[in-house]
């Protein structure tokens, strides 16, 4: 007992060490948990070498990660995914495990002979996607909500939805039959069933009762876990699948965010043990366990491109939109190494050491290049597009082009009446950037000044707001607005107002002051119309050439301060009603 005591000191003390410095290095600190375990196991100083020890701390760091990932999954965004997620998602997965399988038997990995699965399990580690990295850093960069951000999100969450099925099916792969199948199937439904009534009818309840008391809603939270853990033990299935179904279960009910909130500690605590205790179990690397892991990198890279960005480019989601969740997907989840240590768990004994280590030195490499890749996304995004039209890929700004009998098909016929329709019409006002700002404004325009409608041309690379304008008959140019011949191509030059309304944060690879400069350059006679930020900032973008600067915090604090006067002189219903009325009236194209 003292030397766990001791070796989970030993754990947390080195994983905050190197976590401070992978954190000044500006990497993921899981890579730091995992180089943590490895020094201190028994493959480096060997300062932890009790194999009792290492397999409590995983264990225990398992089931709580599994109960996290659980509570994070939101039921329904996988409901409501569009199309293009759900046939992307389905395509990265499922060709991505179909081409690996394929390989890696052919590359002499074994798939069921004797109990080995490593042609299976390889595969569906480079499957996955790193939740913890992407989520961080599109955070940190404010592009969750963007159209790349939320496709990213979204094949996560198919992701998520697909591991949970094969951790149903994973204690009966040895013996794969229709009826083990359908069992298993049945057994699972039952656990989701069991743990979605109980969260939906019993939990709020109890929960409401200790709401004031902050350690019994963590307490509470824990039991749930073990609770739901052991019933799924009891049906034959996994402690750990329990976890995870425990944390799904949760998350649909009312008092979930309170309760992430509160294991959110705990969930870190643990996270780093199970972490640094998969670490400790990481070989002092061979050639062998560095070629392997080099094979499935390489193999990870190529079929995110095959996978992700020609399925979302044939669902007209424009190069840029199609290659930006392609590199925000490129790399291995930490999610893969937990299949990978269950699989190599004495429970199942499906996969070797040899492609345990290859997947989780794989998971260091792919995770320092991917995030090397993510912060700069943009800029490599504008060097691939290129090379990928080279490569025959179309964007949406294509022109069809004549063939060689003159004549053009109905697709480039329709493509170049498009491109005619966003060239010819309008113009006269250019709304540069379109997001809740410009969507704001064009809705004002229709609702109050209708007739300026088609003096109004926007210019996007957004192809839902490129597909939704034309819908409605706004003219459109499909283009990135921070590059100079784009503004050209679209008439900058010729039109007599122009509106920037994409904030700095947004901005990839320029500012609104450079951006200013720009269209003043190439235009120095329109009128020019854009928002700030920062207040201080309004100055500098009129000595730029701006002829008018909109800072919305204003607007916003004359509409409180009606508000607040409302509230105070017990009109507050009134205002209300009033904002709901306006409200229903709106036909937003970005909400």
């Amino acid at each position: 007992m003292h030397d766990l005591i001791r070796d989970i000191a030993l754990c947390i003390g080195g994983a905050w060490l190197l976590g401070v410095g992978a954190q000044w290095l500006r990497q993921p600190v899981i890579l730091a948990y995992l180089a943590a375990g490895f020094i201190l196991g028994p493959s480096a100083l060997g300062w932890i070498h009790e194999q009792e020890s290492i397999t409590t701390i995983a264990g225990l760091g398992l089931i709580f990660l599994l109960f996290m990932i659980g509570l994070e999954i939101d039921l329904k965004k996988i409901l409501s995914a569009g199309s293009s997620i759900l046939v992307t998602a389905g395509i990265q997965i499922g060709a991505t495990v179909s081409l690996g399988v394929l390989i890696f038997l052919g590359l002499g990995f074994s798939l069921g002979t004797s109990g080995n699965w490593d042609a299976l399990y390889l595969p569906l580690a480079a499957a996955f996607s790193s939740t913890v990295i992407i989520v961080k850093i599109l955070y940190d960069k404010r592009e969750i909500d963007t159209l790349a951000g939320r496709i990213t999100l979204g094949v996560m969450v198919i992701q998520d939805l697909v591991t949970i099925l094969f951790l149903a099916i994973q204690p009966n792969l040895d013996s794969l039959r229709v009826s083990i199948l359908f069992g298993s199937l049945l057994r699972v439904v039952a656990l989701v069933g069991a743990a979605l009534l109980i969260s939906r009818y019993v939990l709020p309840p109890l929960f409401h009762r200790i709401a004031r008391l902050p350690e019994l809603v963590l307490v509470g939270a824990i039991a749930w876990c073990f609770f739901v853990g052991e019933l799924a033990s009891r049906l034959e299935l996994s402690r750990e699948m329990g976890a995870l179904v425990a944390g799904v279960a949760l998350s649909t009910f009312p008092y979930a965010l309170d309760v992430t909130s509160r294991v959110t500690s705990l969930r870190d605590f643990f996270v780093t043990l199970f972490f640094v205790g998969l670490g400790m179990k990481i070989q002092r690397p061979d050639l062998a366990v560095i070629g392997w892991a080099l094979v499935l990198s390489i193999f990870t890279l190529g079929t995110r491109f095959v996978t992700v960005f020609i399925p979302l480019q044939r669902l007209k989601q424009g190069l840029r939109g199609s290659l930006l969740p392609a590199i925000n997907l490129c790399q291995i989840s930490e999610f893969s190494l937990v299949l990978m240590e269950l699989g190599a768990s004495e429970r199942f004994q499906h996969v070797s050491p040899l492609a345990r280590d290859a997947t989780s030195l794989a998971f260091v490499l792919l995770a320092a290049v991917s995030t090397f890749a993510m912060t700069r996304s943009d800029r490599l995004t504008r060097s691939m597009i290129p090379w990928v039209k080279r490569l025959g890929f179309r964007d949406l700004d294509h022109r069809g082009k004549p063939s060689s009998t003159g004549k053009q098909s109905d697709s480039q016929t329709s493509e170049t009446n498009e491109v005619t329709l966003g060239k010819n019409r309008g113009g006269r006002i250019l709304l540069l950037g379109f997001y809740r700002t410009a969507s704001s404004l064009l809705e004002e325009i229709r609702l109050a000044a209708p007739d300026l409608l088609d003096q109004v041309k926007v210019v996007d690379f957004n192809p839902d707001v490129h597909a939704e304008l034309r819908r409605r008959g706004i003219a459109v140019v499909y283009g990135d607005i921070t590059q100079r011949d784009t503004l050209i191509q679209a008439g900058v030059g010729g039109a007599q107002i122009l509106v920037c309304t994409i904030p700095d944060s947004l901005l990839k690879g320029t500012d609104n002051l450079r951006l200013i400069r720009t269209l003043r350059e190439l235009n120095p006679s329109a009128k020019i119309l854009t928002t700030v930020e920062r207040l201080h900032d309004a100055a500098h973008l009129m000595q730029a050439g701006a002829n008018y600067v909109c800072a919305g915090r204003l607007l916003e604090g004359s509409d409180l301060l009606e508000a607040l006067r409302a509230a105070d002189e017990g009109l507050l219903e009134q205002k209300r009603h009033r904002f709901i009325e306006q409200l229903t009236k709106r036909r937003e194209v970005v909400e």
